[in-house]
């Protein structure tokens, strides 16, 4: 598959830090030994858990945002296979796939002006190459009956992972998005503001709910737009953190009911969380706990299709902190469903 870098047992070994009396989750994970048909190697393997990196950030970019979410991936990985492997972990039930790397988009990308509505337009039509390669190996696995976690990346793709999901279950599916912002804009061209709007749009998104909305930086359009789309709810971060108009975790029961009657997409934005290093960091956001208490809950239901943590951007300064995050995140996700 085009893009697509298998992580090889080199590479593992090379980020593993074994210690004695102990052992490692990247000592226990499955890897492929060949990108030839994937979905016939998959459907032979006993992992429930397909995890890929996404390292882009060309939707970013087109959506006039702050680059460096193509980092995310190598900063999670290494957190992640250095995890203790024990029962809490459940490492034998996953596969690390490896991740995309398209340096021909992104050194394309890099010569673009961000003021120029003419290379915007460029990169909006390089995101929609992005899209084509998510939403097939998407489509892959969870045809082989496994759960994508999809890491890294801009937001923009939700669309991939949506329309993936759908076309290989072969009906619409709901979608859930823990975020500060709806990612819900015009249909201008691909970036990583609309990704749920085009699935909406192209009829593979049924019902989508929007966890923790910023009224600050939501436009009275936007608002009146989902006011009037009955298939698309949202609570605000001020509603339940700052006013108290309502709860946490009533807002969870609500989001809940509304997606969960049928196949539906985990997205989480690390835009959504306090203080983290991505594209549009804010001051004031939800805790970690809460983004794990999120996954967690969500976790849980039989229907969850997939999980996408994205938007992260770490500097050399910030890698380990955004590592663990990420990697906190997938074994809470894994933990909840294997309790069902």
């Amino acid at each position: 598959m085009e893009h697509l870098k298998l992580l090889t047992s080199s590479d593992l070994n090379s980020i593993l830090k074994i210690r004695s009396n102990e052992t490692k989750f990247g000592e226990h994970i499955t890897l492929l030994p060949n990108s030839n048909d994937i979905y016939e190697q998959l459907l032979t393997l006993d992992v429930s858990y397909v995890i890929f990196g996404v390292k882009e950030d060309v939707g970013v970019f087109a959506n006039y945002g702050t680059i460096g979410t193509a980092r995310a991936w190598d900063a999670t990985l290494t957190s992640l296979v250095n995890l203790q492997s024990n029962a809490h972990t459940s490492a034998q039930k996953v596969l690390v796939l490896g991740h995309f790397e398209f340096e021909d988009l992104q050194y394309k990308m890099s010569t673009l002006d961000q003021n120029s509505k003419k290379d915007i337009s460029k990169a909006r039509k390089k995101t929609a190459k992005i899209d084509a390669s998510v939403s097939f190996l998407v489509s892959q696995i969870v045809s082989a009956g496994k759960i994508p976690i999809v890491i890294g990346g801009g937001h923009n793709n939700a669309y991939g992972n949506i329309k993936g999901t759908s076309l290989a279950l072969k009906k619409t599916v709901n979608a859930v998005n823990f975020d500060a912002h709806h990612d819900f804009r015009a249909e201008e061209g691909r970036h990583s503001g609309n990704g749920f709007s085009y699935a909406f749009a192209e009829g593979y998104l049924k019902r989508y709910f929007i966890f923790g909305l910023h009224e600050n930086y939501t436009s009275d359009t936007i608002f009146k737009t989902l006011k009037k789309l009955k298939a698309v709810q949202y609570t605000s971060f001020e509603s339940m953190m700052v006013r108290h108009e309502t709860s946490f975790t009533a807002e969870l029961e609500r989001a809940l009911t509304h997606v969960a009657d049928k196949p539906f997409g985990l997205e989480l934005d690390c835009d959504a969380i306090q203080n983290i290093p991505s594209s549009a960091m804010t001051p004031s956001g939800f805790s970690v706990n809460k983004a794990r208490a999120f996954v967690n809950h969500f976790g849980k239901q039989r229907n969850v299709a997939y999980l996408h943590i994205c938007e992260a951007a770490p500097t050399s300064e910030t890698r380990t902190q955004v590592g663990k995050l990420i990697a906190y995140l997938i074994t809470d996700f894994i933990r909840a469903h294997e309790s069902i």
